[in-house]
């Protein structure tokens, strides 16, 4: 819930300090940059939190804590390429793809319980997917609009 908070406050104020500075308003730039925040929001987490998010990941895939890691600068990096309009399509391709990718590590933390922060097995449970997944859908289209289709 913190992301999507993260990024509803953040596109608002973009979008009013853009147009402050600015002649008009720009959805498109406010709505990447907001995206930008978000994930280095969510970045940090990766490196604040890695023993936790290390018990979303299945079990079946090695080396829990590089990978956490790994997509934590893979955030990073996705968030500079939406910001720069000439790598923001594949950086919004790619971001797509990654969501989905890591939709499977969330759904596995609900299914045991992870609480992320915490790094044990007294989280939500099951009933958090209800919040996750239509807030994973409504990034990937996020993305898609102001990564894609609004340029």
């Amino acid at each position: 819930m913190k992301p999507l908070v993260v990024l509803l406050v953040a596109a608002i104020v973009t979008l009013y300090i853009i147009h402050f500075f600015s002649v008009g308003w720009n959805y498109l730039m406010a709505g990447n940059l907001a995206m930008a925040i978000m994930l280095w929001f969510t970045a940090l987490g990766h490196f604040m939190y890695w023993r936790g998010m290390s018990m979303m990941i299945p079990g079946f895939v090695p080396a829990k804590r590089t990978m956490v890691y790994l997509s934590g600068i893979l955030e990073i990096i996705f968030a500079i390429g939406l910001i720069i309009p000439s790598t923001r399509r594949l950086s919004a391709d790619l971001l797509i793809l990654f969501f989905l990718l890591v939709l499977p590590a969330n759904i596995n933390a609900a299914q045991k319980s992870v609480d992320y922060q915490a790094a044990n097995y007294e989280g939500r449970g099951i009933s958090y997917l209800w919040l996750r997944i239509p807030m994973q859908i409504f990034f990937i289209l996020w993305v898609a609009y102001f990564g894609l289709i609004l340029e």
